[in-house]
């Protein structure tokens, strides 16, 4: 369809792409443009950015695969890869990333042991939707400030692969006093397992000997964080 210039059509609304459903025009008011939206008309708008074919149905499409927007923003690229174009996947990727890296700009900025909102805050928009278990370790300086954050291993939808004496090497590379050990269940309950506390008294046990604290093992799932160390098990 062709447009002519506004100049031409004093009186008609602004031409719209036919790819662009006018129910899913951004509106121009309020704090955010995806403000009262629904999730599929969320996935839609950002799926028209970089869709030549209306988004509707690839939107519903990835909402029935995934169960949910935040699923659908924390898939591999991989996966999305192989329903969407490369260039409407990474758009979504980035997304993640971006809510990623802004929940984590302030844990650097004071000690990450007494920001636990903050903190909380960073670990569910990373790690909460992962539909594959995944272990990282937050390596702490002397005043209990972040260094590092790495994931040391992904491993299926219940397990992810632990080994101590790799995350003290590590912690030994990065010079840290202390580690907060962090993994997700894909089940959405954060409840630990009897093996989450086998291999949590292993790592400490390694620390131990090098004088490297663990202070805490986090669990994150969708139904939230469960901490170790408020339950007692640390």
């Amino acid at each position: 369809m062709s447009c002519a210039p506004a100049s031409a059509r004093p009186h008609a609304a602004p031409c719209v792409p036919a790819h662009e459903p006018s129910s899913r025009r951004l509106p121009t008011r309020g704090v955010s443009p995806l403000e009262g939206l629904s999730d599929l008309e969320v996935l839609e708008v950002l799926l028209g950015r970089s869709m030549r074919t209306r988004a509707e149905p690839m939107a519903e499409r990835l909402l029935r695969r995934f169960g949910s927007l935040p699923a659908v923003l924390t898939a591999d690229l991989a996966v999305l890869s192989t329903m969407l174009t490369p260039r409407a996947a990474a758009d979504l990727c980035l997304v993640h990333d971006a809510a990623r890296r802004l929940t984590a700009a302030e844990l650097p900025k004071r000690p990450v042991i007494s920001s636990s909102s903050a903190l909380t805050a960073y670990l569910k928009v990373t790690m909460a939707h992962l539909t594959r278990e995944a272990f990282r370790v937050l390596f702490l300086d002397k005043r209990n400030q972040l260094i590092f954050d790495e994931v040391m291993a992904v491993g299926t939808v219940d397990h992810a692969p632990v080994y101590p004496r790799e995350v003290m090497r590590r912690a030994l590379e990065l010079a840290a006093s202390a580690v907060i050990l962090v993994h997700n269940h894909p089940s959405g309950d954060p409840t630990p397992s009897s093996a989450d506390v086998d291999m949590t008294r292993q790592v400490v046990e390694a620390g131990r000997a090098l004088r490297i604290a663990v202070h805490d093992h986090l669990v994150v799932g969708r139904d939230g964080v469960a901490s170790f160390r408020a339950l007692g098990l640390l």
